[in-house]
Formats: C-alpha cells, sequence, structure tokens
C-alpha cells in the first residue's frame, strides 16, 4: 500500500480552515460563542492556523452528558468538545482525511458517512433478497460491544501509520487520538476513526472469506449466505480478529433462515415479500403523531420529525399505517410547507417562527 504524505500543509492552509469553521458552525450559527467567531473570522482562523504551524494545539476538555437512546433505550455518554478551537480543528483535519479514508472504505459501510445512510444499506438488503433466493438463504446478524470507547487508541494509531506518512498530520491524529480513552461519542472524528478502525475487518469478510452479500452500519454487521456452516466459520474468524484489535462481538449474534426469520436491521423488518417497520419505531411515530394531534398545533420541530417518518414509511410497505396513524391527522404537504416557510424565515434573518394549525390531509 502505498502511504499519502503532504497533508498538513492542506490543513493548516487558512482557506480550509475558513469552510472549517463553516462546516463546525452548521446548526448553531445563533449561539453566542459561535457567533463571535463567526464575526471575527479571519482572526480566529489565523490563530488556529498558529496553533497548528507551532503544534500548540492541546484539546480542551469536553463537556460530557449521558442521555437515553430513543431509538433503542440504550444509555450513551455524549462528548461535546469546545467549538473553539477543537471542532474547527477536527473538522480541518477530515477536510483532507475524508478522501484518503474514503478510497479505502468499503462499499456497503454505510453508517456515519457521506450519501450513505440507513436507506443505502436499506436498499441494498432489500434489492440482495430480491435478486438472488439462492445466496440470501442465511442470515448471520452480529454486533460489537461497546465499539467506541473499546477502540485500543495505540492501535488505531498504528493503523494510521500504514496509511499516513506525514509526520506532522499523523501528530494532529495522535494529538486528538489521546486526548480521551477509546472514540468519544460526540466528536465529529470519531465517527470517521471508528470507520477506518474497521476497514481490514471489511476486507477480511468480503475478499479472504468471500461472503458476497455483507452491510455493516457503524459496529451492526449483517452477513447473507447461501451455506448455513459457512456463515458459523465466518463469525468464528470475525471473532479472531476482533479479538487481534482488543474488539469483542456481542453474545447475541443469530445465524437463521431469512425464510423463516424477518431481518431486523436499520429500523425495518427485512423479508423476501416484504419489508416492514420495525415495531419500537412504529410505536415511537404512534406517540408522537399522538402528541401532535394533543397540541392542535404544528412546530416546526414536528414537522421535520413527520418528515423523516415519511421517509421511512416510504421505504416500507407501511400504507395501512399511514393512513391509520398519520394522514388523520397531518398531511405530509402540511409538513414540508412548516419547514420551508421556517427556512425562509431564517434565510431573512427572522426570529418569528411560523407555527400551523393542524390539517387533515
Amino acid at each position: 500500500m502505498k502511504r499519502i504524505g503532504y497533508i498538513y500543509s492542506k490543513i493548516y492552509d487558512i482557506d480550509n480552515i475558513k469552510y472549517a469553521i463553516m462546516k463546525a458552525s452548521l446548526g448553531k450559527r445563533k449561539q453566542k460563542r459561535v457567533s463571535a467567531i463567526l464575526n471575527n473570522m479571519d482572526y480566529y482562523a489565523y490563530q488556529i492556523r498558529k496553533m497548528l504551524i507551532n503544534k500548540t494545539y492541546i484539546p480542551s476538555q469536553p463537556q460530557v452528558k449521558t442521555i437515553q437512546d430513543a431509538s433503542n433505550n440504550k444509555i450513551r455518554t455524549i462528548y461535546k468538545p469546545n467549538f473553539y478551537p477543537d471542532q474547527i480543528i477536527h473538522w480541518s483535519l477530515m477536510l483532507q482525511l475524508e478522501p484518503i479514508i474514503m478510497k479505502g472504505m468499503y462499499e456497503y459501510n454505510c453508517g456515519s458517512v457521506p450519501k450513505r445512510g440507513t436507506s443505502y444499506g436499506q436498499r441494498a438488503i432489500k434489492k440482495w433478497l430480491n435478486k438472488d433466493y439462492r445466496s440470501t438463504k442465511y442470515c448471520l446478524k452480529m454486533d460489537i460491544k461497546k465499539f467506541y470507547p473499546s477502540i485500543d487508541n495505540k492501535i488505531l494509531k498504528q493503523m494510521f501509520r500504514k496509511k499516513i506518512k506525514d509526520n506532522d498530520c499523523l501528530w494532529l491524529i495522535d494529538t486528538i487520538i489521546d486526548s480521551n480513552e477509546g472514540q468519544p461519542i460526540g466528536f465529529y472524528t470519531s465517527q470517521w476513526f471508528a470507520n477506518f478502525f474497521l476497514e481490514e475487518l471489511d476486507h477480511l469478510i468480503k475478499e479472504r472469506l468471500g461472503v458476497k452479500y455483507y452491510v455493516r452500519y457503524v459496529d451492526d454487521l449483517v452477513l447473507l449466505g447461501a451455506n448455513k456452516k459457512k456463515l458459523h466459520k465466518v463469525r468464528k474468524e470475525v471473532e479472531m480478529y476482533l479479538k487481534s484489535i482488543n474488539l469483542k462481538l456481542k453474545g447475541n449474534w443469530q445465524v437463521f433462515r431469512t425464510s423463516k426469520r424477518d431481518i431486523d436491521f436499520l429500523g425495518l423488518r427485512f423479508s423476501r415479500n416484504k419489508i416492514i417497520l420495525r415495531k419500537r419505531n412504529a410505536l415511537r411515530i404512534r406517540r408522537r403523531i399522538k402528541k401532535i394531534k394533543k397540541k392542535g398545533f404544528f412546530f416546526e420541530k414536528d414537522a421535520s420529525a413527520v418528515i423523516s417518518y415519511w421517509g421511512w414509511i416510504r421505504r416500507s410497505n407501511s400504507y395501512n399505517f399511514y393512513h391509520n396513524y398519520i394522514k388523520p391527522v397531518v398531511s405530509i404537504n402540511l409538513a414540508k410547507k412548516v419547514v420551508s416557510i421556517n427556512a425562509k424565515i431564517r434565510a431573512n434573518h427572522g426570529k418569528r417562527r411560523f407555527v400551523s394549525k393542524l390539517k387533515t390531509a
């Protein structure tokens, strides 16, 4: 593998830093700490450039909070780095590192990757089940135990040294990696570093073990095959590889016939003749619609949620669910209207919010 150099000067390039400021500020430009940087961008960009050139950057202590993930009820610890200088430096690094990581990335690694969201993985599984019955008879489903906090930072740094030969760039990568134990959920760098950490695993499964159909969404893995014994063998090989990089599979892995059981993955349940919403997601949608109905008003946050739900419903066989629980309360067109009007108000620096009374579809 040819290692890549001459990256660091691109990272501290003033235009790269200014672009990083704009990207890091998306969705939070009204916050005082962010608007202060934006209002004096040249000064702060040059300060960051100086930190990087002189290698005086020391990561600050992030804010830490514990939340309950609504999608699966898991308790997660979220780390929020300071906007200045940390988030800006993270973005400055990743603007140059992303294309390098993407070059070696497996095609169906679809978690936290631009243009590859849940819908990307959902379409792949649907296509494989419909087009190749023989090679999708069995499913191996597994996930990695406490993935982000269990990433071995020493091994991660060694992996970067196989890809990159620019010592200054490696200094910045090391500085960010060493600032926490494992990879903290909430850092922009973490989602990329975590995907990079499993790059060799993806190649092992596809190239050495010859698995025809495989999707990974961060630490969740779904493999499809014609032979049950082969999938069990693959699982053992995956366990051995994970052990070599100090990770473990959860004990709840499963191998099953796709004709007997749905594949519960990426928020949907897949079978050969239909795709339906995961029960937990259907319940969440019903509860949210019920709250919206009770209020009688439709805020932008509600509208965004309804548009998101519509995306899930459109990709599944949930026609009856939509007509029974959503359409009687609110239309998709109204949701789009509320989001559009609020976007225009923000673009004109307006402080008002557009709120609509509910209308039936």
